[in-house]
């Protein structure tokens, strides 16, 4: 069904930018691109695609990006890292009118497959105390006590696709997705998440001759981080497989920040003297994704090693660092 029309919302975004473009590389010829942002905020453009800027908060917004699309793929969301979610919870909160019109928009269209990009917030705060975290279960996100903000707009999201599928035969599918990192995202102003983060202040450490990072929390929170292509994989096949449940869409390879740290570490060659910064927001103490299920319905899991996608992102992130330091000294 390649001559079908795909929306990617959010195409403007890290995630979304990717899914775009691995559409048309895989020969889609008409795939709708939408985001909120001017396109020269975009992480990626692509000018085969049909790019639109439009407010998805807005009804007729989500019923013009829509219009006679065969598939619609939800990513668009108001989000960054740990710093911008714990300091923005109504903004996140806001986020519901996106899938809530869209939602509405894709079942006035009569569109086929509606996917939606939920995220490992949504799980049980209580289940997440310890670093030394039991990996979470799909049927841990119940009862409800997610992220405070952001994680409660992305639970109750899950619920409305699975509404619209119950009473409208609306085909939807929802992954939770766990802690994406790659190139063309965000690295710098403070809606980057650790992966991205860390690469920055290392790589300016580094040029700096300051050799010093500050982290975020004691260094011992746990946490699982996933690889771009392995997310886009994921997308595809939970899209357009028999995966009618929310479902978890992450690496298992557990690290502590200071391991992740250790990582950026070995890639730049260099050896930093930590600052620990208690007071900084850094989440639960303990969060891995059970890949149980996700093996059971695709025979598959996200398997790039942490270590692999961590020396691509960070020869990015260095590329972008350098680039801008002309920039500033031109």
């Amino acid at each position: 069904m390649k001559d079908e029309l795909i929306v990617v919302a959010g195409g403007g975004g890290f995630i979304g930018g990717h899914l775009v473009g691995s559409l048309l590389q895989r020969g889609f010829t008409r795939v709708r691109s939408v985001d909120i942002k001017p396109f020269d905020q975009w992480y990626q453009t692509f000018d085969q695609a049909d790019n639109r800027l439009l407010d998805l908060r807005q009804k007729d917004a989500c019923e013009a990006a829509c219009k006679d699309a065969y598939e619609v793929y939800n990513l668009a969301a108001d989000m960054g890292g740990m710093g911008f979610i714990e300091n923005n919870k109504a903004l996140c909160m806001l986020s519901v009118l996106i899938n809530t019109h869209m939602l509405q928009a894709a079942k006035q269209a009569k569109v086929e497959r509606f996917f939606y990009a939920s995220s490992a917030c949504v799980y049980n705060a209580d289940k997440q105390i310890s670093e030394d975290v039991v990996a979470l279960k799909e049927e841990d996100a119940y009862p409800g006590m997610p992220e405070d903000g952001y994680g409660w707009e992305k639970l109750f999201s899950e619920r409305m696709c699975r509404h619209f599928t119950e009473d409208f035969g609306l085909y939807t599918r929802v992954a939770r997705f766990h802690n994406v990192y790659g190139p063309h995202g965000t690295w710098d102003g403070g809606r980057e998440k650790a992966p991205a983060a860390i690469c920055r202040k290392i790589i300016t450490a580094k040029s700096s001759g300051k050799h010093e990072i500050d982290i975020w929390g004691t260094g011992k929170q746990t946490r699982s981080f996933m690889w771009i292509d392995d997310c886009i994989k994921g997308i595809d096949l939970i899209m357009h497989n028999e995966v009618p449940e929310p479902i978890n869409l992450g690496s298992n390879e557990l690290v502590t920040i200071n391991q992740l740290v250790d990582i950026v570490e070995q890639i730049a060659g260099i050896t930093l003297t930590r600052s620990y910064q208690l007071d900084a927001p850094k989440g639960v103490n303990g969060r891995n994704s059970d890949n149980t299920l996700i093996k059971q319905y695709l025979g598959w899991e996200p398997d790039t090693k942490l270590c692999d996608g961590m020396a691509k992102t960070y020869a990015w992130i260095h590329e972008q660092h350098a680039a801008k330091h002309l920039n500033q000294v031109s």
